[in-house]
């Protein structure tokens, strides 16, 4: 099993899980969460201060999936967040160990 981490424009979420959920994932984590890189930042005058503003409102989306469906998911990420400007993302990918769904007690492939 993998863990797919992705940093994304918020405007691209919708058309992200739409696209997802075409392959029967069900579980999706999603969080509002600020970040730097490439992209400039702003930089305003407030009460005679310059401020600059290095950091952008996105949206982190975790998935684990397993193995066979990570090459899609990933292809499917990346052709929904793109727009070909500086800011469009990042796709993270890690191993899952294990996984356990606390109701039922299943693990493995069939907790996720």
């Amino acid at each position: 099993m993998k863990k797919i981490e992705c940093i994304v424009r918020p405007q691209k979420l919708e058309a992200i899980q739409t696209s997802i959920r075409r392959f029967g994932i069900r579980g999706i984590t999603i969080t509002n969460v600020l970040g730097c890189g490439l992209q400039k930042g702003r930089t305003e005058v407030y009460r005679g201060y310059t401020i600059t503003n290095n950091f952008f409102l996105r949206t982190k989306i975790e998935i684990v999936v397993t193995d066979d469906l990570v090459n899609q998911i990933v292809e499917v990420i990346s052709k929904e967040s793109y727009t070909g400007e500086i800011g469009d993302g990042k796709v993270f990918i890690s191993n899952v160990e294990s996984t356990l769904r606390i109701l039922s007690g299943d693990s493995g492939k069939y907790a996720i």
